[in-house]
Parts: structure tokens; C-alpha cells; sequence
């Protein structure tokens, strides 16, 4: 409880409303009590018939960016054997942690990994270019290791968009641009896929507003420019 406390102290110093810091201080809660979140999917991946025969199986893995991917009037790829398992909050050293649960024990045939935003906003702690660089390594290697094609996402743009939200504080964009250019050589230096969200979302340096909710979140006319980039990208990687 400690270090919960110390939470709360650092976040009554921040520029939060009482709504926004009590929402904080939940997520530091969740965040105590099971730190990479196994436990948000573990009755659905249980459930979850082996796959069938020439079944080309995707997951998504990710953060709120990828969990909120559905929950609009956009549906997440119906009909398609893809596997939603996107956690708000979470970073690239969250997502290594439940890999093999969530991603290697479903036998998808490709894996989609989109983190660093989080990352980048210290989420979860400070965070530097070459720690989560570190991350993606090991996740890389270990869906290599099981067969499983993979698919680098970029980080999408954000934009102070919202004033209540300061979003660009949190994630400068500078730091985005490069985390990006970072993720498209490790993607072609691994053989694995670049799927380049930024570019479709972007004008300018920052997301267009009718992109996004607050800034950071998404929209549903986010979501239906993503998808199609989403299929080129698995097609690309089950073809290598």
C-alpha cells in the first residue's frame, strides 16, 4: 500500500479534476493487484477451440487503442478469426509478460502488436527508447520461436485536441515520430510486417480531428481506416 500511497500524493500534486484523479487511482489499484492484467482474458482464451484446419488465426495485441476497436458502431473484422486482446493502460513490458498466455496458447498463424504510446506517457512507470526497444525484441523472438508471423503497428498520433486533456505533455510528438522510425527498421530487420497507422491518421504532425475523441482515443472513422491496413498487413505477413 505504500507505494499506492505514494501515487495518490503525486497524483493530488497533478493537474487532475477529482474525477480524473479518481480514475488514476483505480487504474493504480488494478495495476497492484495484477500488474500485467492476466487475468482480463484468461476465461476467454480458456474457452477458445484449438484452430481449425487452414484457419488463418490473427491477435491483436495492444492497449486501449486496440480494446476500444469494436466497441463503437465499427465491429472488430466480423466473420474473421481474429482475437481482440487489447488492454487499456498497457505497455510493451505488460503485453511481453502475458505473450504467452494471450498470444502463443491461441496459436494464431499472425500476431499484431501495437504498444509504445503508453511507453512513451511512463504509464506505467518511466520508460526509455531502448528499454522498449528491449520489449519488442523479446516478443518478437518469441513468436518466432512458435512460428507465429508478426506484425509491427506504429504508434498512432495524438493532438492537444481537447482541453482538459494534455496529451501531448504526456506524449510529445517528437518522441512518437521516433519511436516510429524505430519500429519500421526493427520491422524490416526482423522479417516481420510495418503497419504504418501513423501516415493514414496524421495530417501534419498531429491526428485529424475527426480521428479521435480526446486526442488520443479513437474514433469510429479512425477504426474503418485502420482496418483495411490492418488486412494488407496480415495478408502480407501470411504470404511471407
Amino acid at each position: 500500500m505504500t507505494w499506492l500511497l505514494a501515487a495518490s500524493m503525486l497524483l493530488a500534486q497533478a493537474d487532475l479534476t477529482p474525477a480524473q484523479l479518481e480514475q488514476e487511482l483505480t487504474a493504480y489499484r488494478r495495476l497492484l493487484l495484477d500488474w500485467a492484467s492476466l487475468t482480463r482474458y484468461g476465461s476467454d482464451n480458456s474457452e477458445l477451440k484449438k484452430p481449425a484446419a487452414g484457419e488463418n488465426r490473427v491477435v491483436f495485441l495492444g492497449d486501449e487503442v486496440t480494446e476500444r476497436w469494436g466497441e463503437g458502431e465499427v465491429p472488430f473484422f466480423p466473420g474473421k478469426p481474429y482475437l481482440n486482446r487489447g488492454i487499456t493502460r498497457q505497455t510493451a513490458p505488460q503485453m511481453l509478460v502475458r505473450f504467452r498466455q494471450d498470444v502463443i496458447a491461441l496459436q494464431p498463424k499472425v500476431v499484431i502488436i501495437q504498444a509504445g504510446s503508453n511507453d512513451l506517457a511512463s504509464v506505467a512507470g518511466p520508460m526509455t527508447a531502448a528499454t522498449i526497444a528491449d520489449y519488442y525484441e523479446s516478443m518478437v523472438d518469441l513468436a518466432k520461436a512458435h512460428g507465429i508471423r508478426v506484425v509491427i503497428a506504429s504508434v498512432t498520433p495524438v493532438c492537444d485536441c481537447s482541453l482538459k486533456e494534455k496529451i501531448l505533455m504526456r506524449r510529445p510528438v517528437q518522441k512518437i515520430l521516433n519511436l516510429n522510425e524505430f519500429l519500421q527498421e526493427f520491422a524490416e530487420r526482423t522479417g516481420s510486417v510495418y503497419l504504418d497507422y501513423y501516415s493514414a491518421l496524421a495530417q501534419g504532425r498531429a491526428i485529424k480531428r475527426e480521428y479521435t475523441v480526446d486526442g488520443f482515443l479513437l474514433t469510429d472513422a479512425a477504426y474503418k481506416v485502420m482496418a483495411p491496413l490492418a488486412e494488407r498487413a496480415i495478408a502480407a505477413a501470411l504470404a511471407k
